[in-house]
């Protein structure tokens, strides 16, 4: 018969397993996947749908668990993540890389048998990439770790697209580039409160490198790049109505003032206002995107 201790210990391990794939990132991921899919399909498919859906989520995961794998040495050493699975010695290293395997295998398997091969290699670069790139090199050795590491995050929506008609096409590319010049406001707002934990860490981002002044600058102009890149949908690619071109007109000015505030006056206060209002305006900007598609 089970035990109470034995029920608490199997709780832990796939509460700590769990945890090892970021859940968050993931269902981040799965929005941003299934608004791409949702306006690409032609004759939507609840079966593909889903299939696509759980073959990024898979992926997600398994970049999560490899994440946390490599990064395990730094994890230790800043207060925000000791306590995660590895550092704090609850999953062995090669528990968690047979883990991350396991999710690698059953992502591609999924894409390339349930929606088509080009899906599927696409998430595997993506998992590749935020491994081996990001977060084995990038992230240890170059303030561009943000930039050039957010090219694995802006993967969703491509996957998605190539999952519901089998190609790359502009749309899509636009959808990329929309999450790839959200990334870096969205992760310096939220660094820029724990520059000193990074730099205790040893690890390069732009606030310990060049300063906190200049990341909230780089971040404004971020801000201000998502405005013609979001409205190309609407124009010159028509894929979208009035309807969201207003919606994120208003929602890209609201994030570039508060970039800017940021940036000309600096304050914890408003880094954390501009960390959350990024997350609310990758929400509604993908919300908008599924209410007023033309596709």
């Amino acid at each position: 018969m089970t035990t109470v201790a034995q029920r608490t210990a199997l709780r832990q391990t796939l509460s700590d397993y769990l945890a090892l794939t970021k859940p968050r990132i993931t269902l981040l991921v799965l929005v941003t996947t299934a608004a791409a899919f949702w306006i690409a399909a032609k004759d939507f498919s609840l079966g593909l749908f889903l299939i696509t859906l759980a073959g990024t989520g898979l992926a997600s995961s398994a970049a999560g668990v490899f994440n946390c794998l490599i990064d395990r040495d730094v994890d230790a050493l800043m207060a925000r993540t000791r306590t995660r699975p590895l550092p704090a010695g609850r999953v062995q290293p090669l528990s968690a890389a047979l883990w991350g395997v396991t999710l690698t295998l059953a992502s591609f398997a999924v894409l390339a048998l349930g929606a088509n091969l080009l899906a599927a290699n696409l998430a595997l670069f993506a998992i590749l990439f935020y491994t081996f790139v990001y977060t084995r090199w990038l992230k240890r050795a170059s303030p561009w770790c943000t930039e050039i590491g957010g090219i694995a995050g802006a993967m969703p929506p491509l996957i998605g697209w190539a999952a519901a008609t089998g190609q790359i096409e502009a749309p899509g590319l636009v959808l990329f580039g929309i999450l790839l010049l959200w990334q870096p406001p969205h992760f310096w707002a939220l660094a820029l409160g724990r520059t000193e934990e990074y730099r205790a860490a040893n690890l390069p981002i732009l606030p310990v490198v060049h300063g906190e002044r200049v990341t909230r600058r780089r971040s404004f102009f971020y801000t201000l790049a998502l405005l013609p890149i979001s409205l190309a949908l609407f124009y010159p690619l028509k894929v979208t109505g009035a309807v969201y071109a207003g919606g994120v007109s208003i929602l890209g000015l609201g994030f570039a003032y508060l970039a800017w505030r940021d940036w000309r006056f600096p304050s914890p206060a408003g880094g954390k206002k501009l960390f959350l209002y990024s997350m609310l305006y990758l929400a509604l900007v993908f919300l908008l995107l599924v209410l007023d598609a033309r596709i």
